[in-house]
């Protein structure tokens, strides 16, 4: 069913909506659509945490420690000569990693290695690259992340 913004607005009197916070030019909307896409979109907190997840991820060094996990476990130090950083620079983005269940630590002796905590994590990163060879293949991207690849 199709209804137009204003029997919508007749039908949500009390709600706030209202033509000046509709941002799109189009003035009909698709019911059945709307129910159907509501129905199946993720609790409001599970998408907070997917946001904070991404929020993590989304630093560039953390990027680069996960980068190097996917190759082979690593102890700090390690990984502090592969990125040319401070291993105190490193603890700290491993710290947030971890507390993200990005990353996992095991002691061996006196040694801890961090490796990647699932296979999620690695099929987050590679589906990123796949992602961003894809826009470097096929066109601009300026308006989204103020890179042009053409």
């Amino acid at each position: 069913m199709i209804l137009r913004i204003s029997e919508v607005l007749m039908q949500n009197e009390n709600d706030s909506i209202n033509d000046e916070n509709i941002s799109c030019s189009v003035t009909i909307i698709h019911q059945d659509a709307v129910k159907r896409v509501s129905a199946s979109m993720p609790g409001e907190e599970m998408l907070y945490d997917l946001a904070d997840l991404f929020k993590t991820i989304g630093d560039s060094t953390r990027i680069r420690i996960i980068s190097a996990l996917l190759k082979e476990q690593l102890c700090v130090c390690d990984i502090a000569a592969v990125l040319g950083m401070s291993v105190s620079a490193v603890s700290h983005q491993l710290r947030i990693l971890k507390q993200a269940k990005l990353v996992r630590s095991r002691r061996e002796g006196k040694t801890v290695y961090y490796s990647l905590d699932d296979e999620h994590v690695g099929i987050l990163f590679d589906t990123g690259l796949v992602h961003i060879g894809e826009m470097r293949r096929y066109g601009d991207c300026t308006s989204i992340c103020g890179t042009s690849y053409t």
